[in-house]
């Protein structure tokens, strides 16, 4: 499906732009070499190559990999291609990321004070206004084929059109809903009759999309009807004003229940198979079985300036090797707050605690809580003459010292982890948690960062946690999820490093779990014991054990929004969530920077939709913009 969805792009293009005016030039070309809708959708064969240009609405930008003839006027492609803007609207508005370059109109969404003529807001819109006017050229000239293949291929198409109405819903709120080509300005729809249009429509065509798992990777099957249901009855609430948790949880449960499985392919050894959702063989390497929804790039076929080519680019820069991520060089622009990184902050408190009693010996330092004037941090006897701590540490220096005493301490002059008496410091060079163990047996250390939730993927080193300059790069920790390097270490296909291999996620199973947990606490009639045998899937895979395992006990609301910020952070899913906790404009959640203050601070409601692009608003009378804008 990627070769396909590169190698007749341009050819369906042609034929989208020509449909609305198709019955007065109904007459064959003179040109044999040029290409017509006739040519195109001569046969099923044929029209699943012009399916592929309807996918590719999500993936790509135009007709010359990453510019040159694009789909859309006036937008820059790299900036307007589908999935960067659903990040820049939907992660960077949030406490997941910030970015430190200057173009107009992009340091207003992290700082939440856009303009109804903010370009990045426009650029969703249209983006996603394009795909709907494809979906809906698709359906209308495919409909005369007969060939029973062809009906799977409008049921897929009308997948594509309803989820962008669910984005264009979400993001924009009351919109025109148009199903037909024509040459009328549409009406304006509210959010509670675009709701019952994609609500209608995922219902009608689950039974004619193909069946769970038995489509090439690439294309929906049912189950992403499911997964769009699922997705669609959790924010009903506020999107409509009616609850529909019950319908939710019944959804998440057909999802959860057809063929596909959270990935556990550990495939570069490395203690976790979550990093193997976001490598360049993904399509592959096990990931596949997760995802229902994709957006699929080759850095050969399918070159884009976002998609995943954005998302590892961006996030590369200070003391980062670029190698390391399969590209050529880093563009220095995306960061994270302390907000997601506090997320992953270990319990030592907990961990400490079920290693046994406190002795006399401590940790001493500017590396340490509390300096080199002490108090120590006590650590714990867990056998003869071994001692063992859990300890959040930072950048400097320490050494182990004896009931608070400096006259017995010791360092480590050779740095060799073997002990000397009055011995040089110990050296912490980034900080983080760590695990610590005295052998004075044998009089040897060790200082191990601990490897608990290998989700957390941050470059620290060179970076500060607490940003007081978003332009400046080295504050924020930097987020390493995407690569462009597969399993077995290599590089994408693209040997000159620019564009990336790496497929992403739209829907993937993970999500789906997550979705029935929160709608079975609020009152959707889920098991919350089976909701927490799912979210310990997720964390077994992401500690690599069940050591991060939680009870029933544990889970509420806010662990659940907690934990889908863990597993989702940077696929597109963020924004909606706040919205949907009201947390997202309200003072009941700050993050640094929100409002564009370093503390943070609450912003009004209205910024819960993004404004309806002014160039629309000018050329369609019937349309008002939204309240606030």
């Amino acid at each position: 499906m990627k070769n396909i969805l590169n190698k007749l792009i341009f050819i369906v293009a042609i034929t989208f732009s020509m449909t609305a005016c198709h019955d007065d030039l109904d007459q064959a070309p003179i040109d044999p070499d040029s290409f017509t809708e006739k040519d195109v959708f001569a046969n099923a064969n044929e029209a699943k190559k012009a399916l592929a240009k309807v996918y590719a609405s999500f993936a790509l930008t135009g007709q010359e990999g990453p510019s040159g003839q694009p789909d859309i006027a006036d937008i820059d492609e790299g900036f307007s291609q589908y999935t960067r803007m659903l990040f820049n609207l939907n992660e960077l508005t949030t406490d997941h990321a910030v970015v430190g370059w200057g173009d107009p109109g992009l340091p207003d969404l992290h700082g939440l004070y856009w303009s109804s003529s903010n370009d990045f807001t426009e650029a969703l819109y249209s983006r996603l206004a394009q795909g709907v006017s494809f979906s809906n050229s698709f359906i209308k000239i495919a409909s005369d084929l007969t060939e029973d293949e062809v009906q799977y291929y409008i049921a897929e198409a009308r997948f594509l059109r309803a989820f962008a109405y669910y984005n264009l819903m979400d993001l924009y709120g009351n919109i025109p809903l148009t199903t037909e080509i024509s040459t009328e300005l549409p009406t304006q729809s509210n959010r509670t009759e675009i709701f019952a249009f994609v609500e209608s429509e995922l219902l009608e065509i689950q039974e004619l999309l193909k069946e769970s798992g038995t489509n090439e990777y690439g294309r929906v099957d049912r189950v992403a009807a499911w997964a769009l249901l699922s997705k669609l009855y959790l924010n009903a609430e506020v999107w409509t004003g009616d609850a529909k948790y019950s319908e939710c949880v019944t959804y998440s449960e057909k999802v959860i229940n057809s063929s596909y499985s959270i990935n556990t392919n550990d495939a570069n050894g490395n203690g976790s198979a979550y990093d193997e959702l976001f490598l360049a063989d993904n399509d592959v390497n096990g990931a596949q079985n997760e995802f229902i929804f994709t957006a699929n790039f080759d850095g050969l076929q399918s070159q884009t300036y976002g998609g995943s080519t954005f998302l590892i680019h961006a996030a590369i820069g200070g003391t980062m090797d670029a190698t390391k991520f399969g590209v050529n060089g880093g563009w220095g622009g995306l960061r994270t707050t302390k907000a997601l990184v506090n997320k992953f902050k270990a319990d030592v408190t907990a961990l400490n605690n079920a290693l046994g009693s406190t002795s006399d010996w401590g940790l001493v330092g500017d590396a340490t809580a509390n300096s080199w004037d002490g108090p120590d941090m006590e650590m714990y006897e867990t056998s003869t003459n071994k001692y063992e701590l859990y300890a959040d540490l930072n950048a400097g220096e320490m050494k182990f010292r004896f009931n608070e005493d400096w006259g017995v301490n010791f360092g480590d002059t050779d740095a060799d982890g073997t002990l000397e008496t009055d011995g040089t410091n110990i050296a912490i060079t980034n900080p983080g948690t760590y695990y610590i163990l005295l052998d004075l047996n044998t009089n040897t250390y060790s200082i191990e960062p601990y490897q608990g939730d290998r989700r957390a993927m941050f470059h620290s080193d060179g970076q500060n946690l607490e940003i007081e300059s978003i332009p400046t790069f080295e504050d924020g920790y930097a987020v390493t999820k995407f690569k462009n390097i597969d399993s077995n270490g290599n590089q994408g296909s693209d040997a000159g490093g620019d564009f990336t291999d790496t497929d992403l996620p739209l829907i993937r199973l993970a999500e789906i779990y997550l979705n029935y947990a929160e709608a079975t606490l609020r009152g959707g009639g889920g098991d919350l014991s089976y909701a927490t045998s799912k979210i310990n899937e997720l964390r077994t895979r992401a500690y690599g054990n069940t050591s991060g395992n939680v009870n029933t006990s544990d889970i509420d609301l806010d662990f659940v929004l907690d934990e889908r910020s863990r597993e989702l952070y940077w696929e597109g899913q963020r924004r909606t969530d706040l919205v949907r906790y009201n947390y997202f404009t309200t003072d009941s959640y700050l993050w640094p920077f929100k409002g564009n203050e370093a503390v943070g601070i609450s912003v009004g409601s209205h910024r819960n939709l993004f404004p309806l692009p002014v160039n629309v608003l000018s050329t369609n009378p019937n349309l008002t913009q939204n309240q606030g804008y």
